[in-house]
């Protein structure tokens, strides 16, 4: 079976240039690319641009709060064909049968879902995760064709240091032709050597141009990342220089689904490059074939004869507003909408064990009393689009409103082990999320996911927590002792069940519910309060035992 689209304006990603050209296909594949008048189905693409399936080389579908299908339908009609996603959520929460679950839940989607292995579950030593994850059940893994890579080594102390498990891990890796994925936020000088040296290869979390250009000079390739929380590409535009471009990758990271299917995905990312000065077709190169390099994904890419026929039709590149999308060769999205639609299967004992994941007791308002004297503490400090925070100092008095201060902007936070039952909880102080009153709770919390609560008051943080026991993972906004909005996330306590449309809807309603409690619209507060848990990210991260300095990678109290 052959099909012909002709007339169209073809992107050549290799020589960044458009012309007016026909593209043949034949099955999955494209088998020329010139003038040509006979196949079995001809098209008249006037008009038209026709470009290489967007590659997001960086994502965690768990962050997206849908399942690998749901993801699939959203993302197809914004021009991605392929994703490298790293399972490393769930795995946190389910171990191996997190990562069994992405694969099979994603198997035969009109879309290229590739994954990495974790390499960090859990994150650190600092963390509590439903499980552990080492060199030896990583390996296996290797064997599947869709797994490319090791996943994001956020440990970049131990690799710094030589910790002989995660550097097992990477030889192992490297052993199987995968690459491996780099995390080193603020990774500089003879530390960023000793990182890159051990094999390392990317990096997504560079938050300014002279730290990712100090990388890009040592060989990594920088993945530019314009998500929910983390939004890095206004500062990196410097990158799109043509001393640096060829070495950089567009990708989401994490993206909320209110945010995906309203403003886009790897599409989005394009047009807002376009809009800061970037040349569409390096844009488009960068979300396309240097993925596909990088990751050595075969043959995908490109619109060039052998390969694989992952095509976006587009009425305009600057805007990159897609019309149609085909993935192997066959029509996924027409005029804007999906066409057809597969359900994979997921083993039921697999699908059970990823629904039942919390062990966590029910919590009182007296459960997130601080017993300090009144004194100078530690206080979390909200970056709006960034997740890096600062180490602040604040004057605290508990004997007022527990230690809560809002005319200053101070908040409770509290994180809560939820996976083996222990008990353990963090609590301390965040300023920058601005809630006037309430209380807001998530089981998103990387990347072990326990649960964390930000409030104004104990009680109503306490009703916030237990609400996401009683939903079994979820968002939830509660004020005066009562659930104004709520999020349910059963499938590991990070996606729903629910289409993307109506995931999307829950997801903006949760959101809009904590702006009207006071929280600025220049922070996400869902996503921030996400990463404040994550402590391989600087500066003050809160954990299940309590406030972690990241740069020093130590435990600290809260009281200076």
């Amino acid at each position: 079976m052959k099909l012909l689209l002709k007339n169209a304006f073809v992107a050549n990603v290799f020589t960044d240039e458009i012309r007016k050209q026909d593209v043949l296909i034949e099955n999955d594949r494209i088998i020329g690319v010139g003038e040509y008048s006979e196949a079995d189905e001809v098209r008249d693409c006037s008009g038209l641009s026709i470009c290489p399936g967007l590659i997001d080389g960086h994502i965690h579908i768990e962050s997206t709060m849908m399942t690998p299908a749901e993801f699939a339908k959203a993302a197809l009609i914004h021009g991605t064909t392929a994703v490298v996603a790293d399972p490393h959520e769930i795995a946190n929460v389910c171990g191996v049968d997190g990562i069994r679950y992405m694969l099979q839940s994603s198997e035969g989607l009109p879309m290229d879902i590739f994954f990495t292995a974790p390499s960090c579950v859990p994150s650190t030593s600092f963390d509590e995760s439903g499980a552990v994850l080492t060199a030896e059940d990583l390996k296996p893994l290797y064997d599947n064709p869709r797994i490319l890579g090791l996943a994001e080594v956020m440990d970049y102390p131990g690799v710094v240091k030589h910790s002989p498990d995660v550097l097992r891990k990477m030889k192992d890796a490297k052993a199987a032709g995968k690459v491996v994925d780099g995390h080193g936020p603020l990774l500089r000088g003879r530390d960023l050597d000793t990182y890159i040296a051990a094999g390392v290869g990317s990096d997504h979390e560079c938050s300014n141009a002279e730290e990712a250009v100090e990388k890009l000079e040592r060989g990594q390739y920088i993945m530019i990342r314009e998500g929910t929380a983390a939004r890095n590409l206004e500062s990196l535009m410097p990158l799109f220089d043509p001393k640096y471009n060829h070495r950089c990758l567009l990708v989401t990271d994490d993206c909320h689904p209110a945010d995906l299917l309203n403003r886009g995905h790897i599409d989005y990312i394009i047009h807002r490059a376009v809009n800061f000065g970037a040349d569409p077709k390096v844009a488009l190169r960068m979300a396309s074939l240097q993925a596909a390099q990088y990751f050595k994904i075969p043959d995908m890419g490109a619109v060039a004869p052998g390969y694989i026929a992952n095509l976006v039709l587009v009425e305009d590149m600057e805007t990159f507003k897609v019309k149609d999308v085909y993935v192997h060769g066959k029509v996924a999205v027409k005029n804007g909408d999906l066409w057809g639609q597969v359900t994979p299967k997921v083993d039921i004992s697999l699908e059970e064990r990823v629904r039942d994941t919390f062990r966590m007791k029910p919590c009182r308002a007296e459960d997130f009393v601080i017993r300090e004297e009144n004194g100078l503490c530690r206080v979390m400090g909200i970056i709006p689009g960034q997740i890096i925070t600062h180490e602040l100092h604040e004057e605290i008095d508990f004997t007022v409103n527990s230690g809560i201060d809002l005319d200053r902007d101070i908040l409770k936070i509290a994180v809560i082990e939820r996976h083996k039952g222990t008990g353990h909880k963090g609590i301390g102080f965040i300023k920058g999320i601005g809630l006037k009153s309430g209380a807001i709770a998530s089981s998103v919390s990387h990347d072990s996911h326990n649960v964390i609560v930000i409030g104004t008051s104990d009680e109503d943080m306490a009703l916030a927590a237990n609400a996401i026991l009683q939903m079994g993972g979820g968002n939830v906004v509660v004020d005066k002792g009562e659930v104004v909005a709520r999020m349910a996330l059963p499938i590991a306590g990070l996606m729903s069940d629910f289409p993307a449309t109506e995931t999307a809807k829950f997801n903006y309603h949760v959101r809009k519910a904590v702006h009207e409690l006071g929280a600025p619209h220049n922070v996400e507060p869902f996503m921030n309060m996400a990463f404040v848990s994550l402590p391989v990210i600087p500066a003050l991260k809160m954990t299940t035992q309590g406030l972690v300095d990241v740069e020093k990678f130590e435990r600290i109290p809260l009281k200076v």
